[in-house]
């Protein structure tokens, strides 16, 4: 176990904290309280945290440039445009079936988007993992029950995703220039590798290529190298940890999401710091998040 000073955001506690995405031109960190419909902004220059109201169920959010981002919700994909809030619909996302919605996701290094669906009830295998470049939406590995752990290897060629509900994570080779899988999944994680037990949720790469996952239940983050093998762990006072990502200007610190999903009263009051998001000073070597690449037809208009 890693010692580090770890602190706690000024910001609402979250059912299902999820999604972190950190924007290193505006210095601010974003992430999702997915059960609570809503997308909170930490600007780091002040220390303030501000929480946008959704319609519905999101995910993920990603930049595109200083106006707009990329959200996907429990219907779409959508964009969003940073000076009102608005949104328009880039691409509907499993529109036939509305008891699903979006899950984990990240950009991968050529500007496309990796996203993952699940049922809102976690149904055993009834979401997938969806390939996106602005245009097209394609499908990569269908019957997964709790899609995450979506990340790449910063050179782009090795993509590796989970099911929450297997606790398995996978690595896949990939084409560099356009995310897309060029290989079969094999296995790279397994439950027996969770130093503090739980499940695998979601995960982020750094530069130099380690997986930092964020463990459901195992209430910590550990960074794995690219042969499997264990190299730290961070124990986080929640101990539904779900999704990390690094920011600051040096890239140098983690921030951590977690939810209270799932208690009960009694257990809420034995997790008082679940659903909360924290900052972990590390020291680690994090790399920027992509920032998603809009087709050329898309841009032109945008």
């Amino acid at each position: 176990m890693t010692k580090a000073n770890i602190q706690k955001l000024p910001a609402d506690r979250c059912e299902l904290g999820e999604g972190p995405h950190y924007d290193r031109s505006s210095d601010s960190a974003w992430w999702f309280d997915i059960v609570g419909k809503a997308l909170f902004e930490h600007r780091f220059a002040t220390g303030q945290t501000f929480g946008h109201p959704l319609p519905r169920m999101a995910s993920l959010v990603a930049r595109i440039d200083d106006r707009r981002q990329l959200l996907a919700m429990e219907d779409g994909i959508y964009l969003r445009r940073l000076a009102d809030g608005s949104l328009s619909l880039l691409a509907p996302l499993e529109a036939d079936k509305p008891a699903n919605r979006s899950n984990d996701g990240r950009v991968h290094p050529s500007g496309r988007l990796w996203i993952g669906t699940m049922g809102k009830n976690a149904e055993w295998q009834a979401g997938a993992i969806y390939w996106f470049d602005g245009r097209n939406i394609r499908t990569l590995f269908r019957k997964i029950t709790i899609p995450n752990s979506i990340c790449f290897s910063p050179d782009g060629r090795t993509g590796y995703f989970a099911d929450t509900a297997a606790n398995i994570v996978w690595r896949v080779a990939l084409d560099p220039s356009t995310g897309l899988p060029v290989g079969e999944p094999e296995t790279f994680l397994e439950a027996k590798d969770l130093p503090l037990g739980g499940y695998f949720d979601g995960s982020v790469t750094d530069a130099d290529g380690l997986l930092w996952n964020a463990a459901w239940g195992g209430g910590s983050v550990s960074g794995f190298a690219p042969d499997s093998t264990l190299v730290r762990t961070f124990e986080v006072p929640a101990a539904q940890t779900s999704c990390p990502c690094f920011v600051g200007q040096r890239l140098d610190c983690m921030l951590v999401t977690s939810a209270w999903q799932g208690y009960t009263d009694a257990a809420r009051a034995a997790d008082p710091g679940a659903g909360f998001t924290y900052l972990i000073d590390g020291d680690f070597r994090g790399k920027p998040d992509a920032a998603f690449l809009l087709a050329d037809e898309i841009q032109q208009t945008g």
